[in-house]
């Protein structure tokens, strides 16, 4: 064997363990749920916007809101729908971009339910995604590939 290719072989084997090395930290580890929690999260989020399986998502819309697309709330929560899948897609593909378009959307969900009284418990999970999301985002710029 020539000294070329041990050297070569023993980079690949270093390469190897430290990537072993690196999925058995917690902070790997905690990366992957993230990751998956805010993929799956909003896209089964989003497409029940479509079939009401979960809750009936318009009781989240303030009248005010309604008020301003001319009644057509149900039409607007359908196009939250869809930028909630496109937003959990996003994750799945570019975790460093999307993972702060997920917070920034948390943030306008959350002014969005402090403009209905009752929604407040709703709005503190919601602030507990949000920096959930951001968290992704930092772990993101070490272990994201994309």
């Amino acid at each position: 064997m020539s000294i070329a290719s041990a050297v070569a072989s023993s980079t690949a084997g270093l390469a190897t363990s430290a990537r072993a090395r690196d999925t058995a930290t917690p902070s790997y580890q905690a990366y992957r749920i993230l990751l998956l929690s805010f993929t799956v999260a909003p896209i089964v989020a989003g497409l029940d916007k479509f079939f009401h399986l979960l809750t009936d998502w318009d009781q989240y819309l303030p009248a005010a809101v309604n008020g301003m697309v001319g009644g057509h709330g149900h039409t607007l929560m359908l196009a939250v729908g869809v930028i909630e899948v496109i937003a959990g897609l996003g994750v799945a593909l570019k975790p460093r971009i999307f993972s702060y378009v997920v917070a920034a959307w948390l943030g306008v969900i959350i002014i969005n339910l402090l403009l209905i009284p009752g929604f407040f418990d709703v709005a503190l999970r919601d602030f507990g995604l949000l920096l959930g999301a951001l968290a992704l985002g930092r772990l993101s710029a070490e272990y994201a590939r994309r």
